[in-house]
């Protein structure tokens, strides 16, 4: 059954970070019917529609990327303009995390052109889950700036935030990146995952100076992300009562306790009481 027509507007397709099985449906309807095609990497992108029997017939593959983008913006929203579907293919994950799309669906998006997404795969997310460190809050800060300085700076700038903080890294700087993030933000519970979905996925967990320890005797490959748990020094009674009340608004008194202990690894029999208390005081 061949696939749907596509009004017009410009598809934000997201594609596998590593199995090629590890695309939804809907996008595979759209690269088969999209009138134009764009991808920060044509060549990535004909492989995963070779793989999945998408045939391109006389379509065009337009390459949109960082050195091109202020160039290739006007001619696809130019096609948008004139009626077409125009599909833009992530390299690996979602459209723009980490990806040159932002400015071209946002410029499409302020001139009142239709945007959309097919969503599916993200390598933060997937780490996310596989860290096994708390989900309720969590910060995706991209790539940390590669000099030591301005790292710092960044990570200053993060240090104080109420929440596990993912990061993108190369293979090449990690070892110095863990050093740096164990040096501004303390040896904080973390993990290193790489690989996500490929044959040699691997996720290793520890404190920052037991992670830092296993790159300098195992030096990791692949494709890189690191989860870092949010500072637990702060995690102080003011803090947790606060969040104890704002999670009660919306849940028992039982799961309120058990996302707060979670989140603040205090004892979930501390904040049950403390939970409690509030009721007798009301």
């Amino acid at each position: 059954m061949s696939a749907p027509p596509l009004a017009p507007g410009l598809y934000l397709v997201a594609t596998p970070i590593g199995s090629a099985r590890d695309i939804t449906l809907r996008a595979l309807d759209i690269l088969a019917s999209a009138d134009v095609l764009a991808a920060e990497d044509t060549r990535t992108l004909r492989k995963l529609m070779e793989i999945h029997g998408i045939a391109l017939g006389d379509r065009k593959i337009l390459a949109y990327h960082d050195h091109n983008g202020a160039a290739m913006r006007p001619r696809i929203r130019a096609l948008v303009e004139e009626g077409l579907s125009v599909a833009y293919a992530s390299d690996a994950g979602t459209p723009l995390v980490a990806d040159p799309g932002f400015q071209l669906a946002r410029e499409l998006g302020a001139a009142g052109l239709p945007v959309t997404t097919a969503p599916g795969a993200s390598a933060a997310l997937a780490a996310l889950s596989l860290a096994g460190l708390p989900t309720d809050r969590f910060l995706f800060a991209g790539f940390l700036p590669p000099t030591d300085a301005a790292r710092a700076r960044a990570l200053e700038d993060l240090a104080s935030v109420p929440a596990t903080l993912i990061f993108f890294e190369a293979p090449k700087r990690v070892l110095r990146t863990l050093k740096g993030l164990r040096e501004v933000l303390g040896d904080r519970d973390a993990a290193l995952c790489r690989e996500l979905t490929k044959r040699f996925e691997e996720v290793r967990r520890g404190r920052l100076s037991e992670l830092v320890a296993g790159c300098e005797a195992d030096p990791p490959r692949g494709e890189i992300v690191l989860v870092i748990d949010r500072d637990r020094a702060g995690a102080d009674e003011g803090r947790v009562e606060t969040a104890l009340r704002e999670a009660l608004k919306t849940m028992r008194v039982k799961d309120a306790a058990q996302a707060v202990s979670d989140a603040y690894r205090v004892p979930r029999r501390d904040v049950y009481q403390l939970a409690l208390s509030f009721g007798r005081e009301e």
